[in-house]
């Protein structure tokens, strides 16, 4: 019934991915590339037509004028993938960094996400069945709305389709860099169970899952339930050589941490000439069994001696651990042959635990007039005093384990989904209305160190009663033996506590869909048409614990956080929002095919509305049977998220150069380092919040490319992807304001022009005054920063792909897939003042991979099936490239490429049952070295790009019953 060779050669491709792990599975017919159900009995043309991520008219043709890849559930688990994440993540197409469980110190290590293209990670529009995901309820980064794909259960998914380049004329907001579509199972053959255990080779990670699914039908009804479970251990960096310690193979050699360190405040203080200063008469003896017992006499060259450990990195996580439980249901009711009900349930529950270790869980003073906490404190070996900071950090032993101090998030979501789709008579009019409803809450739970207690401790047992004052610094006479006493479990429960933040997300929406795929006849077949209309309201609500933004009062009236050392971004707000869509699918002529689409968006923003039309023109154009030529030109958007809009403020401190007054005083060019106190470094306040004025982030995108199959159960297809991206919403630095208020202060911009206006504006000054009869602005003491839309971008990338499969008689047959992603351009303008960076070549502004390439064999038989996946990815920018920001300063250079090999061997004893053994990352490669680390690194290689968890091992046994086996 499919004439076209492309098709047929994908469909083969597909199809044996389909069931590479489990010899004994049906092939399944192209109707399960759908989301949709299977089609209308009452018009035979359409046995032949399929709904393909892409378009909402069914259809023969697989490869259309949107380039698609589609990844089944089964080629996940042979290429050695443990969840949909994963599998995406080391896509070809997932070229950008993202934060993830190795960031143990951001705002949402439990979350997993990915960039297409190196675009922000915002940019991707997922959907679960054609249905848009809910937002996450947590903000990457601290700022950005986004989805997670760790509630999807692997053992539920059928296949994935990725769409890259803009999509937003079909599926609306988001849909910039590309789309994914998750589609889950519909119905399987037999109950089944599926048993997997694995671990790490170099420790840590052990996981467990088990799966439960059956389909079962009672007269018209029809329905499919599955579960799963699945709990995972951390990783720690002890249990890794290259994370358990500070890097021994750097440029500069390794350096202890400063777990007990009394130092100078200023460097040129006579007393103290090399900053620090020991006075612990033990030497740190009475230190040893801190840290496992690797506590003792350090010193840093030019610095001095203190008490350090090489071995604290090792208290932290690498990888999360996890409990997860997932039900899934699809079930359908056939009231006629044209009407047939339905109704879907996604639930996840997870709960996710993770700990930085000791770099966030320390104390320490500072120098500061109205500080009780430091000062000017007396040194008996000096009989004087100097200005001095004191510095503890808490050991394993002090904190009772790191193990029992985890944060821990527990994250509950759904998305639930019903309505009718059918025929109207016997008409070719097909119709489909639903109404879906997502809702994902999230309690996080972290370790905190409160001000007044911690304080008070230290203040009671080593800092001691204020003596005075000297030059307005409070005196002190430091008890230093306590200093270098350790802290007993107690003294530190007695300081520390747990917040719990909570934050939730949520999303109605109404959809009915008309569909004629044989609207009218035209020289190359059927015209079809299809139009949707949609409406709903989404919002967040992110919480952090009250006492996050709170503050509390201690010694001498002094006003600190209530948390020491940690800060929240609040947020909460609501929009409604409607779209109308429709899409014409048009064979011109039997070789040449239009789609054109359009969509008009409107959100309304409290008495505010932002709304957005889009489009896009397709062609496809088959000279001949074996070859597709395609092309598509359209526009994208995204609205600002809700968190964009409707951020709370939030409060922080930071230091900035004042351009404006340095260059009235002369100081610009080589000169401006000279510049005097305090123009060199003021001290702002600064309020970050959301802005409901925002608008639309708009792209133009287009691209082309073919797909040519030369013989059968061979395609291979290239395309060019470009996208042009304006008004990206960012937040104005403190750095950026300053150095566009000295351009206008010159006349290099016009003073009157908005740009101007902004940039004074957003900041707040002191009195001004005269200075060698020169007139100077006050000093800077508050920054705003909104979010605006004034950033640019632009990337320009290839995608490639190849399928072959070939039969090998009496031996089965084999199947190979290759895929290739390379960056050509992307560059980025973050303000009209700034220069439009080219992000290729600036390693200090970007760290993407420019290309990544995989591939993959397998051989199949009767009973036997194994893959081998080589992924590829491609060099990034070393450490000393990253903070040059150049690639020709002193070994600036990039690290080599990264490749990882996975593979899957399956047996099946009997028909039913199937044995699988999986290994990821086969032969246990770590990192590429980056040697141009210094040795005060504990990850010594960029962990938003690379992972050092090495071989990974799995069992699993999948077995159906009363299936005849």
């Amino acid at each position: 019934m499919i004439k076209s060779k492309i098709t047929v050669a994908i469909v083969a491709a597909l199809a044996l991915g389909y069931t590479s792990a489990h010899a004994q599975s049906s092939q399944p017919d192209a109707s399960q590339q759908s989301a949709d159900q299977a089609p209308t009995p009452t018009n035979v043309k359409r046995l032949e037509a399929v709904t393909v991520t892409g378009s909402l008219i069914p259809q023969t043709a697989i490869e259309t004028a949107t380039p698609i890849i589609t990844i089944t559930a089964d080629e996940m688990k042979t290429r050695g993938f443990s969840t949909v994440a994963e599998a995406l993540q080391q896509s070809s197409f997932a070229t950008g960094t993202v934060q993830g469980a190795q960031d143990t110190n951001s705002f949402t290590p439990g979350a997993k996400t990915l960039s297409m293209f190196g675009l922000p990670v915002g940019f991707v529009k997922y959907l679960i069945d054609g249905r848009p995901m809910g937002s996450f309820p947590g903000l990457y980064n601290g700022s950005d709305t986004f989805n997670s794909l760790g509630g999807i259960p692997m053992d539920m998914v059928d296949h994935i389709d990725i769409l890259p380049g803009g999509q937003s004329s079909l599926y609306g907001s988001d849909a910039i860099a590309g789309v994914i579509n998750i589609v889950l199972k519909k119905r399987i053959d037999a109950p089944t169970i599926d048993v997997r255990y694995g671990a790490y080779q170099n420790g840590g990670g052990a996981d467990a899952r088990i799966s439960l699914a059956d389909s079962f039908h009672v007269g018209k009804f029809n329905s499919l339930v599955g579960l799963q479970w699945e709990n995972t251990q951390p990783i720690w960096r002890k249990d890794r050589s290259l994370t358990k310690q500070y890097y021994t193979q750097g440029i500069s050699p390794p350096v202890a941490s400063r777990d007990y360190l009394v130092l100078s405040a200023y460097a040129n203080d006579p007393a103290y000439k090399n900053g620090y200063h020991m006075l612990d008469p033990n030497k740190c003896a009475g230190l040893t069994d801190q840290w496992g017992g690797t506590e003792g006499l350090r010193t840093r060259p030019g610095s001095g001696d203190y008490c350090g450990s090489f071995y604290t990195p090792g208290a932290g996580t690498l990888n999360n651990g996890s409990k997860t439980a997932n039900l899934y249901t699809h079930n359908t009711f056939d009231v006629s042959d044209n009407l047939q009900l339905y109704g879907d349930l996604l639930y996840n529950y997870s709960e996710t635990k993770y700990v930085n270790g000791a770099s966030t869980t320390w104390w320490g003073t500072t120098v500061d007039t109205a500080k009780a906490g430091g000062g000017y404190f007396w040194d008996p070996t000096q009989g004087g005093g100097a200005l001095m900071l004191l510095q503890h950090s808490f050991s394993p032993e002090e904190v009772g384990g790191y193990q029992h101090i985890m944060s821990k998030d527990v994250e509950n979501s759904y998305m639930l989904s019903f309505g009718a789709r059918g025929t109207f008579g016997e008409s070719n009019w097909d119709y489909d209305l639903g109404f879906t409803h997502s809702d994902d809450k999230l309690n996080s739970r972290d370790l905190q160190r409160m001000a007044g207690p911690m304080e008070q401790y230290f203040s009671d047992h080593v800092v001691g009663k204020q003596l005075g004052t000297y030059s307005g610094y409070p005196v002190f006479e430091p008890n230093y033996a306590a200093l270098y006493n350790p802290v007993s479990t107690a003294d530190f429960r007695s300081f520390t506590t747990y917040s719990n933040s909570y934050g939730k997300t949520w999303d109605n929406m109404v959809r009915g869909q008309l569909t004629n795929a044989s609207l009218f006849h035209l020289p190359g077949g059927d015209a079809g048409l299809a139009v949707v209309v949609e409406g709903g309201n989404e919002g967040m609500n992110i919480s952090p614990d009250p006492r996050l933004m709170e503050e509390t009062t201690i010694f001498n009236g002094e006003t600190v956080p209530y948390f020491w050392g940690t800060s929240a971004t609040p947020a909460a707000g609501h929009r409604s929002r409607y779209a109308v869509t429709s899409e014409f699918k048009l064979p011109v002529l039997s070789q040449v095919t239009l789609d054109l689409s359009g969509r008009y968006d409107s959100y309304k923003v409290a008495s505010a509305t932002v709304s957005h039309p889009t489009y896009n023109l397709g062609i496809e154009y088959r000279p001949f049977e074996s070859l597709l030529l395609r092309g598509r030109y359209g526009t994208a958007f995204k609205v600002p998220t809700l968190s964009d809009q409707f951020q709370l403020p939030s409060g922080a401190y930071g230091f900035v150069y004042d351009y404006l007054n340095c260059q009235r005083l002369g100081f610009t060019g080589a000169t401006a380092s000279k510049c005097p106190t305090p123009y060199n470094s003021e001290q702002y306040h600064q309020i970050t919040q959301g802005n409901p004025g925002l608008q639309p982030i708009t792209a133009k995108v287009w691209s082309y490319g073919f797909v040519w199959a030369p013989i059968p159960k061979m395609s291979f297809g290239v395309d060019y992807l470009h996208w042009s991206i304006n008004n990206e919403v960012a937040q104005l630095s403190a750095t950026l304001l300053s150095q566009t208020q000295a351009q206008c202060d010159t006349g290099a911009l016009d003073p009157n022009s908005g740009l101007c206006q902004q940039a004074f504006d957003l900041v707040t000054r002191g009195p001004g005054i005269t200075k060698n009869g020169i007139p100077l602005l006050g000093i800077i003491t508050d920054v705003n920063k909104p979010k605006l839309n004034v950033a640019n971008e632009s990337v320009n990338a290839i995608q490639a792909n190849f399928g072959y499969v070939q039969d090998i008689g009496r031996f089965g047959s084999l199947s190979f897939n290759a895929s290739y992603s390379d960056l050509l351009k992307h560059t980025y303008q973050a303000y009209a003042t700034n220069p439009s960076l080219n992000l290729l070549t600036n390693p200090g502004q970007s760290t993407d991979f420019k290309s990544k390439a995989n591939a993959s064999l397998t051989w199949l038989n009767s009973k036997w099936s194994t893959t081998l996946f080589v992924n590829r990815y491609g060099s990034t920018p070393n450490y000393a490239a990253q903070v040059a920001n150049n690639y020709t300063a002193a070994n600036a250079g990039k690290v080599a490429p990264w490749i990882l090999w996975n593979g899957s061997v399956t047996y099946n004893p009997i028909k039913d049952l199937g044995l699988s053994l999986q290994v990821s990352n086969l032969f246990n490669k770590m990192p590429p070295v980056d040697h141009t680390m210094p040795g005060t690194t504990y990850m010594p290689y960029n962990q938003d790009n690379y992972n050092v968890y090495g071989r990974q091992v799995f069992l699993e046994a999948k077995y159906k019953f009363g299936n005849g086996g």
